[in-house]
This record gives C-alpha cells, sequence and structure tokens, in this order.
C-alpha cells in the first residue's frame, strides 16, 4: 500500500485512498457540469452566500470558502477552466485560524454538501501550474467548479426564499391586526361591563398566544394560525355585536314604576353629592376656547350642524385648484379609496353617515394597528380632527395593505409634514382611486 505523504495528505488522498460516498460523487459531475460554463466568480460566490445557511453551510465552511476563492484568478471562471486551488496547508491554517482537523472537517462538509470537490494527484500532494498567461495548465487541490454549475440552483433557490420570507412578514401583519382587533374587542367588552362569554374567549385568546412563532416558522404553520385567529375573531365580533344590541335593548327600555320606586327606595341619601353639572358633546372639537370669532372668520355659521362644520374644514384643507374644480373631499372618496379600512369600519360601526361616525371609529381603530393614544392626541391638536382623522384612515389602510410597517411613526411623519406645509392627502387619497382603476 502506498505511504501517504506529509502535508496535505490526509485530506487530499487519492481517490483510491478517500472513502467514496454519495456527496463526493454529485459534487464531482458538478464539477465537470462547472467546467463547461463560465460564471463571474463574484456571481458564483453572492450566489451560494446567499443560501449557504439554508444549504447547510456554517460559518466556518464559508470562512474557508472565501480562503479559496481568494487563490483563484479571474480566467479560472471561463469556459473549459477550472478554478483549482492547490494552496498548502500552512497557507490555509494561517489565514483562516483553523486547526488542521477543523480545517479537514470544514473542506469535507462543503464537498459533501457539492460546493467544492476534490482534485487527487496521484500522490495525495496538492500541486499547479499556469502558463504564461496565467492559465491552469495541470492542478490538484480543491476544485470550486461546482458553484458555477449551481448558479442558477442557487439564484432560483434564493428567489424562492426570498418570497417566502415576504409572505411570512406578511402573514405576521395579518396576525398582529387580527390579534389586535381581538384584544381591543374584548377589552372594550369588559370595560363596558357587556354580558358574554368573555372568560372563554379571553381563555381561547391567550391559549392562540402561546402559540405565536418565535422564528423561522414555514409560511404553512403561520397561514393556519392566522386562519385560527380569524376564526376566534368572528367569534369575538358576533359576541360582542349580540352584547352591545342586547344592552342597547336595556338602555331604551323603559321603566316601570314599580321599578323607578324601588330604584328610589334603594337610593341612600347620604350618599347624594351635589356637583356641577358635566356637560357631555359628540362634537368633534371639545370646548376649550371661544371659537365664535374664528368660525365667523372662516365663513362657518356657530351654530350649524357639526357635519356642516366638517364640510367646511375639509373646504378649506382642499387646494385651490380642486376647489375650482369642486373635487372636495368627501366620505365616500375617503372610503373607496382605502378599502381595508372601509371594510373594517362597517364591521365595526355600521353605516357611517358623517365625519362625526368616522372619527369616532377611527378612535376605535386606532389600537389596533399600534398607533399610541398620544401620537392620535397630538395628530389632532395639530392637524384638527377631520385632517387627523383622514390620515389616520389612510395610515391604518397602508398598514394593512402592507406599505406601511410602523403606523405611529408615518402618523407623525405626516404631522411634522403638515408642520412644514408639505402634506397633502388630497393627493394620496385621489391617487389610489387612480391606482384602483388602473
Amino acid at each position: 500500500m502506498p505511504q501517504k505523504s506529509r502535508g496535505m495528505s490526509n485530506i487530499n488522498q487519492s481517490s483510491g485512498w478517500r472513502k467514496a460516498t454519495a456527496g463526493l460523487a454529485v459534487a464531482e459531475q458538478h464539477a465537470q457540469a462547472g467546467e463547461r460554463s463560465t460564471v463571474p466568480k463574484s456571481q458564483a460566490f453572492v450566489a451560494v452566500k446567499r443560501v449557504g445557511a439554508h444549504i447547510g453551510l456554517k460559518a466556518g465552511d464559508m470562512l474557508l470558502l472565501d480562503t479559496l476563492g481568494a487563490f483563484t484568478q479571474a480566467q479560472d471562471w471561463e469556459e473549459g477552466q477550472r478554478p483549482i486551488v492547490w494552496a498548502s496547508n500552512a497557507y490555509l491554517m494561517e489565514h483562516t485560524g483553523f486547526s488542521l482537523s477543523t480545517l479537514k472537517r470544514h473542506a469535507r462538509r462543503l464537498a459533501e454538501i457539492g460546493v467544492i470537490a476534490f482534485r487527487d494527484s496521484p500522490n495525495g500532494k496538492r500541486w499547479g501550474h499556469r502558463d504564461a498567461d496565467g492559465r491552469i495548465i495541470e492542478a490538484y487541490g480543491f476544485d470550486l467548479s461546482p458553484l458555477s454549475a449551481r448558479v442558477d440552483e442557487f439564484e432560483e433557490l434564493h428567489a424562492e426564499l426570498q418570497a417566502e420570507r415576504e409572505l411570512c412578514q406578511r402573514l405576521k401583519r395579518q396576525i398582529t391586526v387580527a390579534r389586535r382587533m381581538i384584544r381591543a374587542r374584548i377589552d372594550a367588552a369588559l370595560n363596558g361591563a357587556l354580558r358574554g362569554p368573555w372568560t372563554q374567549l379571553t381563555g381561547l385568546f391567550e391559549d392562540l398566544l402561546g402559540r405565536l412563532p418565535r422564528r423561522n416558522t414555514p409560511s404553512g404553520e403561520l397561514a393556519r394560525l392566522l386562519e385560527w385567529f380569524r376564526e376566534l375573531q368572528e367569534r369575538v365580533e358576533a359576541a360582542y355585536l349580540k352584547a352591545v344590541r342586547a344592552d342597547e335593548v336595556v338602555e331604551n327600555t323603559p321603566e316601570t314604576s314599580e321599578q323607578v320606586l324601588q330604584r328610589t327606595q334603594e337610593m341612600d341619601p347620604r350618599e347624594v353629592i351635589f356637583e356641577p353639572h358635566i356637560l357631555t358633546t359628540t362634537q368633534l372639537n371639545p370646548v376649550t376656547r371661544n371659537r365664535s370669532e374664528t368660525e365667523q372668520a372662516a365663513g362657518v355659521v356657530p351654530n350649524a350642524p357639526p357635519e356642516e362644520r366638517v364640510d367646511k374644514e375639509l373646504e378649506d384643507w382642499v387646494p385651490e385648484t380642486r376647489k375650482k374644480r369642486g373635487a372636495a373631499l368627501d366620505l365616500p372618496t375617503v372610503m373607496q379609496a382605502c378599502p381595508e379600512f372601509a371594510s373594517w369600519a362597517r364591521n365595526l360601526g355600521g353605516y357611517l353617515k358623517d365625519w362625526g361616525d368616522l372619527h369616532r371609529v377611527v378612535g376605535q381603530l386606532r389600537p389596533m394597528i399600534g398607533v399610541s393614544e398620544h401620537a392620535w392626541n397630538l395628530a389632532q391638536d395639530r392637524l384638527g380632527p377631520q385632517i387627523a382623522t383622514a390620515a389616520l384612515v389612510l395610515t391604518f389602510d397602508k398598514h394593512c395593505s402592507g406599505e406601511v410597517a410602523s403606523p405611529g411613526g408615518y402618523l407623525r411623519g405626516m404631522v411634522e409634514k403638515a408642520g412644514a406645509g408639505e402634506l397633502h392627502l388630497e393627493r394620496s387619497f385621489y391617487g389610489r382611486l387612480s391606482g384602483q382603476a388602473a
């Protein structure tokens, strides 16, 4: 039996010395295919690095592969050539920091995965020669030709992985929307002391929360989880609407004389406290100062109905060009331009007859997309209730469609633009309508 030579003979033995495996045989087939193609080294390395973790490569494997690649030249990757590396043990160990055993382990994994192949000399040593033009005449060592053969495969795999990641992100966003809606409904029911199976629904909700993925969850599992959240959301919505209707019936049922007498007898006079009457209002703008002069200057009748005030404020907001064309932004336009929001709003509040209804529903849906109360109050203070309402409608719709990842930051950005005189919301709404028609 021939004696093993010193140096890298333990790594690069002749085919008679190396134990044959299916992985090594496939790697050699890739090497032969790679010799028949021309692929730039940069393209080959970018392709394998994008999918390296998916095909089983470790960080040490990639470090060794980079070191081998640095030994090659551009002409080695042309058709009819093989990028073979005959660097010594000492060279590779110095540039990677590996021990000999670690070097052998990473080299073997690269070959078994089919990223490199072994081209062995008869005596097991690595060596090579180039001609005057720098082309390899004969060489034995690590063959990187499999990278050239598998570039298309790796690029297709990367595209599939990218599509999977985008799908997973979209599913996670939809799960977040459903989760926040369920939480908001249950909290509203409990805070309003509405009757319903809230304990059972809360338990189911907590169980689903415990199944939320931590990382690297495939889209199939996320899709099933989203389906479960949406089924629970439908149950919560149904229970909530039923409880609200029941509560309205109770409130609207007149008390009998016996009930009034009983309630009066149960009152403890000692607990009666005389306090000033608190005025509650459904107006969009709370009474914080005397606005009569401002309203009259703007042409708004002080005692006009809320919807007329809203229309006037929005009319002032629309640019002069649109005023001349009579294209004021109205409620149907906003709802049509934002179908995702419209669907949620109608499920929550039914038919929205005016901007007051829209403002109320927007305030209820705000927590679902993670916009803080502080950000919402700031927007109303800086933009006014009506423009802030339209801005949050647009933010909600863009978040649901995946166009906005941070709704709170997006709303704050619009507030900053408004302060600089650069906010043109009507363009966004009419632009979305144009996109739907396209």
